[in-house]
């Protein structure tokens, strides 16, 4: 299975309990974020972003990454997008998700990237710079900055 294809079905899987768990959410939260790492088996990243939501709240937020996997290489993500469902509160958005990704890039990066925690999924996208290769697993972390 290829990593694009992989990550096409832990979307699909993660949409499923996403659905349910918007149903009962009453608002909509985005994410802008910037991000940078390395990995050669064990991966590792940190960046910071802004989320946002359609009820007017926002905060500042700092990311870090880490997992393993079969992954190689280095990049940077700049202006990515995030896009949660499941959410009732901002507050919630803050913790630690398990994540699944796959990125493939020489000189121009992709990136995407799915992860829950609990009742709360999270998409990110983005494109950058760098050189990597592989599929990697972990958790994904956002704190208020």
């Amino acid at each position: 299975m290829t990593p694009l294809r992989l990550v096409a079905f832990l979307v699909l899987a993660l949409a499923s309990t996403a659905a349910a768990a918007a149903a009962a959410a009453d608002i909509d939260c985005e994410m802008r974020f910037s991000m940078k790492g390395w990995s050669a088996f064990y991966k590792t990243s940190s960046g910071s972003g802004t989320i946002t939501c359609n009820d007017g709240s926002r905060m500042a937020v700092t990311l870090r990454a880490k997992g393993g996997g079969i992954t190689f290489g280095k990049s940077s993500i700049e202006n990515g997008v995030g896009e949660f469902s499941g959410v009732d509160a901002i507050g919630e958005l803050l913790g630690t998700y398990v994540a699944g990704e796959a990125h493939a890039g020489a000189s121009k990066s992709a990136k995407a990237q799915v992860m829950t925690k609990g009742e709360v999924s999270l998409a990110l996208s983005g494109k950058g710079k760098g050189w990597d290769l592989g599929i990697a697993f972990g958790k994904f972390v956002i704190e208020r900055r």
